[in-house]
C-alpha cells in the first residue's frame, strides 16, 4: 500500500497562525478531470454547421475567449466550460446539463500522478476496508491524520452517510478512530449536494497525513488559445475561488506565457514564485515545484493543472494541497495508462452503455430525445426545443465517422428511457453521410418497433439519397425542412399525445 503524499480539506481564508489541513469540509474533491467542479461536459467548439444553427451553436457552446483585463483572461480560460453551461441555463432554464466528466479520476489517483512527477503532496495510503485503514494510519506515524471518502462528487465534508455518520472528511490523532470512522464510511452511501438523492457508495478511503498550513497561494498552468500555448496564472490569494480574486483584487493575478518549444525558463518560475509571495529559501523551492508541475502538464497531455492552494507549511515546505487536472481527450492514444484509470462506477449505467459505442450521452429531465452529431449542434438543438416550449430528454452526440450499428444502438438507448415521448434527429452531414444515418434509422424503427413520434431533419452530404430512403421506407417518420421546423414538429407531437 505504497503511496505519494496528499492532502486534507482546507480553510477558506488564510490566517497568520498555522492550521491543520482539513478544516474546510465544504470543499469539493480535487484533481478530477472534466473540468471544473460542477461543470458541464468538455464540449468542443462546433465545426461548420450551416445557416442559422451555426450561430446558435456558437452562442450555446462556443469557447469563451480570453480578453483584457488580465483577471478576465485568467477567469475566462479557467472557467470556460462553466460559463458555457451558465449561459445555457440562464437563457433557457428548461435545459439543465448534468455535470459529467469524460475522464474521472479519484483524488488518490491524481495525487499519485503528481507525486510520480516529483510534485510535493502529502503522504497517504488508500484503504478499502476498516482494517486496512487502521494499518494505513499506523504506518503514517503522523501527528494528525485526515480520513477522506473517495467519491467524485464535491461537498464531501458536509455530506451525510446512510450509516448515520456526518461528513466524508474527518481529522483525528488516533489511528483507532480512523478504523471506527472507516467502518461507517466504506460500503455506505455518501450524499452531498452533487450526488444523486440516494448518494454514492464509498468503496475506498484515503488515509493521509494532515499538515498545518501557514500561507495559501493559487497557481495554474493551462492551454490558452489566444497565446497558442501554455500560460501560467498565479495569485498570492489562495484557498478561495479565483473568480472572487479577479473581481475584488484583479491586480493580484499574474500571468506568464510559456514558449511550448523552449519550455519554462528558470527566471520565469522564480518570478512567478516571487509574485506568489514566497520568500527566502521557499522562493526557490516554489520555483522548483512550478517547473515540476509544468513537466507534469506536458507529460500527461493536460489542458489544465490548477493548484489551489499552492501552500507553505510552518516547517518551511511548499506543498500542493488541492488541485485538479484536465486532460486532452485527443491524447488518449498515448496516455492509455491514465485513461485506463477512468472511474466509471459513479456514472449512470446508460452513459457507460453509450460509451461502448462511442456515443456521448447525458440524461436530462425532459421528454423529447435529441439525436445529433456534434456537441455544438446538440446544444443548439436543446435550446431550440426549449424555445418552442418543449424539454429535451437527453444530450446524445453521435460524433463523426458514424456507422449504421451506432445509429441502431443510439435508438436503442433512447427508446429505453421511459420519459421519452418523441425523438428528434438533427444531423448536419459534413463528415457524416446522411444516407448512413437514414439506413440506421429505418433499421432501428423496424427492429425496435418504435412507438413514439420520430422527427428527422437531415442536411448535407448525400441528403437526397437519405430522404429517398426515409420516404420509401413506409415508416411513420416526420421530415423537417430545418432545425426550427423540426423542433416545432417534435414539440407538437408530444402535445398531441
Amino acid at each position: 500500500m505504497s503511496a505519494p503524499r496528499p492532502h486534507t480539506a482546507h480553510p477558506s481564508q488564510p490566517a497568520p497562525p498555522p492550521r491543520s489541513r482539513g478544516r474546510r469540509p465544504g470543499r469539493s474533491p480535487p484533481l478530477r478531470r472534466g473540468g471544473r467542479r460542477g461543470a458541464a461536459p468538455s464540449f468542443r467548439p462546433p465545426g461548420e454547421r450551416g445557416r442559422a444553427e451555426t450561430a446558435a451553436a456558437g452562442r450555446a457552446g462556443g469557447t469563451a475567449k480570453m480578453a483584457a483585463p488580465l483577471a478576465g483572461q485568467a477567469v475566462a480560460a479557467l472557467r470556460d466550460l462553466t460559463l458555457r453551461s451558465a449561459r445555457l441555463r440562464g437563457g433557457f432554464p428548461a435545459v439543465q446539463l448534468t455535470p459529467r466528466r469524460w475522464l474521472n479520476l479519484q483524488e488518490y489517483q491524481s495525487k499519485k500522478l503528481m507525486a510520480d512527477h516529483g510534485v510535493t503532496v502529502q503522504r497517504f495510503f488508500v484503504a478499502d476496508s476498516a482494517n486496512d485503514a487502521l494499518e494505513a494510519a499506523q504506518r503514517l506515524k503522523a501527528k494528525e491524520i485526515v480520513l477522506k471518502a473517495q467519491i467524485l462528487a464535491g461537498g464531501r465534508g458536509k455530506g451525510v452517510f446512510n450509516s448515520g455518520l456526518k461528513g466524508g472528511v474527518h481529522l483525528t490523532k488516533d489511528p483507532k478512530i480512523v478504523e471506527q470512522l472507516a467502518k461507517q464510511m466504506i460500503g455506505y452511501n455518501l450524499s452531498t449536494k452533487q450526488t444523486p438523492k440516494d448518494g454514492v457508495t464509498v468503496k475506498k478511503v484515503m488515509v493521509a497525513e494532515a499538515l498545518n498550513i501557514s500561507r495559501e497561494t493559487y497557481f495554474a498552468i493551462l492551454m490558452d488559445r489566444a497565446c497558442n500555448g501554455p500560460v501560467m496564472v498565479g495569485s498570492p490569494e489562495g484557498g478561495v475561488d479565483i473568480e472572487e480574486v479577479a473581481v475584488t483584487s484583479p491586480e493580484r493575478i499574474f500571468k506568464e506565457e510559456i514558449d511550448i518549444f523552449e519550455g519554462i525558463k528558470d527566471h520565469q518560475a522564480l518570478q512567478m514564485a516571487k509574485n506568489l509571495g514566497f520568500k527566502g529559501p521557499l522562493q526557490q523551492q516554489a520555483a522548483d515545484q512550478i517547473k515540476k508541475l509544468y513537466n507534469l502538464f506536458l507529460k500527461i497531455d493536460a489542458t489544465q493543472v490548477e493548484v489551489n492552494p499552492f501552500g507553505e507549511t510552518p516547517e518551511g515546505q511548499v506543498v500542493c494541497f488541492d488541485a485538479k487536472i484536465n486532460f486532452d481527450d485527443n491524447a488518449e492514444f498515448r496516455q492509455k495508462e491514465i485513461f485506463a484509470m477512468d472511474d466509471k462506477s459513479e456514472n449512470e449505467p446508460i452513459e457507460n452503455e453509450a460509451a461502448k459505442y462511442d456515443l456521448k450521452y447525458i440524461g436530462l429531465d425532459g421528454n423529447i430525445a435529441c439525436f445529433v452529431n456534434g456537441a455544438g449542434l446538440a446544444m443548439a438543438t436543446c435550446d431550440i426545443i426549449s424555445l418552442n416550449g418543449g424539454k429535451p430528454a437527453n444530450f446524445l452526440d453521435l460524433g463523426g465517422g458514424v456507422k449504421e450499428a451506432q445509429v441502431y444502438q443510439a435508438f436503442k438507448l433512447l427508446t429505453a428511457d421511459p420519459k421519452v415521448e418523441a425523438i428528434l434527429v438533427n444531423i448536419f452531414g459534413g463528415i457524416v453521410n446522411c444516407a448512413t444515418i437514414a439506413n440506421g434509422i429505418t433499421k432501428a424503427c423496424r427492429e425496435l418497433e418504435l412507438k413514439v413520434p420520430l422527427v428527422v431533419r437531415l442536411e448535407g452530404t448525400n441528403v437526397h439519397e437519405a430522404q429517398r430512403i426515409l420516404n420509401e421506407s413506409g415508416l411513420p417518420i416526420t421530415s423537417a425542412n430545418d432545425l426550427e421546423d423540426a423542433a416545432k414538429k417534435a414539440v407538437a407531437s408530444v402535445t398531441e399525445q
